[in-house]
């Protein structure tokens, strides 16, 4: 078990693809400098959130994008579900400085489903997480699940994560869950695709 944030990213190096980022490490995520090259107000608006939406942000880490997801959900509600109960705790300070507090925290593994009723959210958001899901397929099939139909399914992928999965490998894990490609924007740098659900429960 890891103990120190160097030890915790050694052991993500060893096992890519296979280990979330650790929470240890979570200052490398949420700092200053990354806030200023990243710009998650822009990747957020790049959602188009309309501000009534229930909102379900998987892998929010330290809540890097959760506070700009909150700013823009005045009528609406967001969820964050992580596999590590020590991100959400971090994600929820962040969140509580900011003044939100009404906010959903789950905990599990998103490859083995969400613990969430059919149609349940408008929009889900996947910044830099699907490649770390050991069962990929899986996870896209609960999210086709609890999207509504018509519903957003966002994935915001950035250099230099090691797991970054590219458009093409998106559409392929998407579409054969029923999601319809809407559109991708992005360089070499990061890509920004959105999916609508075409699926009915």
């Amino acid at each position: 078990m890891p103990t120190t944030w160097v030890d915790a990213l050694l052991n993500k190096r060893r096992h890519q693809g296979a280990a979330p980022f650790p929470h240890q490490a979570a200052f490398f995520l949420n700092n200053p400098v990354r806030r200023a090259l990243s710009k998650p107000a822009r990747i957020v608006d790049d959602i188009r959130l309309t501000g009534s939406e229930r909102v379900l942000e998987v892998g929010p880490g330290p809540g890097f994008y959760s506070v700009e997801i909150a700013r823009r959900l005045t009528y609406g509600q967001l969820d964050l579900f992580d596999l590590q109960p020590e991100m959400l705790a971090k994600a929820a300070r962040q969140l509580e400085r900011a003044g939100f507090h009404d906010v959903g925290f789950t905990a599990g593994q998103a490859a083995e489903g969400f613990p969430f009723p059919d149609n349940t959210f408008d929009v889900a958001f996947l910044a830099a997480v699907i490649g770390e899901v050991p069962d990929k397929h899986a996870c896209l099939r609960s999210l086709s699940r609890i999207v509504k139909p018509g519903g957003h399914l966002v994935f915001a992928e950035a250099f230099p994560d090691p797991d970054r999965m590219n458009v093409q490998q998106l559409r392929d894990l998407a579409e054969p869950e029923g999601f319809e490609f809407v559109d991708a924007t992005g360089n070499r740098w990061r890509d920004f695709v959105r999916f609508r659900n075409g699926e009915a429960s």
